[in-house]
């Protein structure tokens, strides 16, 4: 591997605003703030806005259009009584 490529990895502490879930992982990514961890570590503090804890799809929470009737269906079952008349 080439010498000076490579970003450099560091542990980054994850937060989500709007549930206040943590989590730790290597990132590169920049950071102005910093947080204490309950271990005793100061680790660069990047805030989320969404995260798998809090993501409609991935708590389940997701509502599907077509699960619903879809738009189509909606819209034939509005107009059907308005139809070409013969």
């Amino acid at each position: 591997m080439k010498e000076g490529i490579h970003p450099a990895y560091r542990d980054v502490c994850f937060v989500d605003l709007s549930n206040g879930f943590k989590f730790v992982t290597r990132s590169c990514a920049q950071t102005k703030e910093s947080i204490d961890m309950e271990d005793g570590r100061k680790l660069p503090l990047f805030k989320l806005e969404t995260t798998s804890e809090s993501h409609p799809f991935y708590t389940g929470t997701q509502k599907s259009v077509d699960a619903l009737g879809g738009r189509v269906e909606k819209f034939r079952n509005k107009f059907a009584r308005v139809g070409i008349k013969k």
